[in-house]
C-alpha cells in the first residue's frame, strides 16, 4: 500500500517545479492526472536536443521525439490533453477536481481566473481541495505578475552573487537548482496540507513560489547577513566556515576533502602524517584553521599534487579516515559508482514509443523498499480517452469532445495526426 494511494492529483504545471513535485507525489501512489495543452503539450517536450530515439513502429507516430528532460520529470503520471480556453475543456477540469485532493498549477497569478480555473471557482466546486500555486515570485507583491526562471532567480535571490571562484564571475548551478528546491518544498506543503485535511476535511490554497524558496535556502549564508551584517562573497568550492572543506587539485586531477570537525581534521593530520598541525593553536581548531586559511590550504595543496588521485583515494580509504573525501566524478563514473549500483538508483522501464529506457529512481526507500517506476512519462495525450472514461464520459461524448476540439487523444492517432470519433 504506497502511502498516497487513492489520492488524486490534477496537475496543471509544466516544466519543472511543479512536474517535480507531482512526480513525487506520483511515486508515492497518488493518481496525478497531467493536464496539457493538446497540440504541444509542456514546454519541455519541445526542449531538445537530446531526445529519446524513437521506435520505427512507435505509437503516435506523428509526434516529435520524446525530450529527455520531459523524461526526467514525469514518471508514474498519465496525460490528458485537454484545451483549458475552450469552455468544454474547462468543464471538463471542473469534472475532473469534483473528486480530486490536490490542483497544482503554475501560471502566472490570477491567469487562470480568465480560464475560469482560479482557486476562488475550484473552490466553490470542491471546497475541501488543495490548491497549489507555484509561480515566480508569489501571489503578493509589486514582483507578483512578472514570469520567473529559475536562472533569474538564482540571479535575483542571492545564490548567483555566492556561486563561483572567488576571484571569477559570478554563474548558476549545473542543474535548475531553485526549480527544484521549490518543487519540493511544495512537495512537502502539499503532503502537510493532506493531513490537515484528513483532519478536519478543509481546503488551502498554497503559495509557493521560486523567489521565497530561493531566499530560505540561502540557509547560512542568509544567516550570516542577517545577524552579522557581514555581505557574502564566492569561495569556489571551499566554505567560508569551515577548513579544509574544499577541491584540490593532484598530480592528475582533483579530489574533495572535507574536515568538518576537529576530529576530522586530526584524522587528516594523522593519515597524512604532518602531526605538527596538531600543535600550537594555528590549526587545532576549526576557528584557527579559518584564521589561518591560506597557509594550511598551501601546505595541503603542494602535499596533494604530489600523487595522482588514485593514490589519495587508496590512502584515504573510508575504512582507515574520520574525514569526508572523494573524486570528482563525470555522468559516468556517478552512474558506475558502486555505491549507486548498489542502491539501484537506476530504473528501466517501457515506453510506448521510445521502448525500455533508463531513469533516475526516485530516491525514498519505505521499509527498506524503494518506490517503484510503474509508468513510464506519458506521450502527450496518451490517456485522454482512458481518463475521461473513468469520470463517466461515454464514447459519443468523447467523439463530439475531440470533434470540437476540447480534446486530443493521441493514444488512437495515425501516422497523419490525432484520431477521430471513427476510432474509438
Amino acid at each position: 500500500m504506497l502511502p498516497l494511494k487513492n489520492i488524486k492529483v490534477v496537475d496543471l504545471s509544466r516544466v519543472l517545479a511543479g512536474p517535480l513535485c507531482t512526480m513525487l507525489l506520483a511515486d508515492m501512489g497518488a493518481n496525478v492526472l497531467k493536464v496539457e495543452e493538446p497540440r504541444k503539450g509542456d514546454d519541455t517536450r519541445s526542449w531538445l536536443p537530446p531526445s529519446a530515439a524513437i521506435k520505427s513502429d512507435a505509437a503516435a507516430p506523428h509526434l516529435p521525439p520524446e525530450s529527455t528532460y520531459f523524461l526526467s520529470t514525469n514518471r508514474n503520471k498519465r496525460s490528458i490533453g485537454v484545451d483549458i480556453k475552450h469552455h468544454l475543456g474547462q468543464k471538463i477540469i471542473h469534472n475532473l477536481v469534483k473528486d480530486a485532493h490536490v490542483f497544482v498549477e503554475n501560471f502566472l497569478p490570477n491567469k487562470l481566473a480568465k480560464y475560469n480555473l482560479d482557486y476562488k471557482t475550484i473552490k466553490q466546486i470542491n471546497p475541501g481541495i488543495i490548491y497549489a500555486s507555484i509561480s515566480g515570485y508569489g501571489q503578493t507583491g509589486p514582483y507578483a505578475n512578472a514570469p520567473g526562471y529559475d536562472v533569474l532567480i538564482e540571479a535575483e535571490a542571492g545564490l548567483m552573487h555566492i556561486t563561483g571562484e572567488k576571484d571569477g564571475n559570478p554563474v548558476k548551478v549545473g542543474v535548475a537548482i531553485t526549480d527544484i528546491t521549490t518543487g519540493l518544498y511544495a512537495h512537502g506543503a502539499i503532503l502537510a496540507s493532506l493531513f490537515h485535511n484528513m483532519r478536519t476535511g478543509e481546503g488551502a490554497h498554497l503559495d509557493i513560489n521560486l523567489f521565497d524558496s530561493q531566499i530560505a535556502s540561502l540557509a547560512n549564508i542568509a544567516s550570516n547577513y542577517l545577524i552579522t551584517g557581514k555581505e557574502a562573497t564566492r569561495h569556489g568550492t571551499a566554505h567560508p566556515s569551515i577548513v579544509p572543506y574544499q577541491t584540490f587539485a593532484t598530480a592528475d586531477g582533483q579530489i574533495m576533502i572535507g574536515a568538518g570537525s576537529d576530529v576530522q581534521f586530526e584524522s587528516l593530520a594523522h593519515v597524512l602524517n604532518r602531526l605538527e598541525w596538531l600543535q600550537g593553536d594555528k590549526f587545532v581548531s576549526n576557528a584557527g584553521r579559518v584564521k589561518n586559511r591560506g597557509e594550511l590550504l598551501g601546505e595541503l595543496s603542494q602535499m596533494l599534487k604530489k600523487h595522482n588521485t588514485a593514490h589519495w583515494l587508496e590512502t584515504f580509504k573510508f575504512s582507515k579516515v574520520r574525514f569526508s573525501y572523494g573524486p570528482i566524478n563525470n555522468m559516468q563514473q556517478t552512474f558506475e559508482h558502486p555505491q549507486a549500483v548498489a542502491r539501484d538508483v537506476v530504473t528501466e522501464v517501457e515506453h510506448p514509443r521510445i521502448g525500455n529506457i533508463k531513469l533516475t529512481s526516485p530516491a525514498v526507500g519505505y521499509s527498506g523498499e524503494r518506490l517503484q517506476v510503474t509508468r513510464a512519462p506519458p506521450y502527450l495525450a496518451q490517456h485522454t480517452t482512458e481518463i475521461l472514461k473513468e469520470e463517466g464520459y461515454q464514447d459519443a461524448e468523447i467523439a463530439k469532445l475531440m470533434k470540437q476540439g476540447a480534446v486530443v487523444d493521441n493514444s488512437i492517432c495515425t501516422a497523419e495526426g490525432p484520431g477521430r470519433h471513427s476510432k474509438l
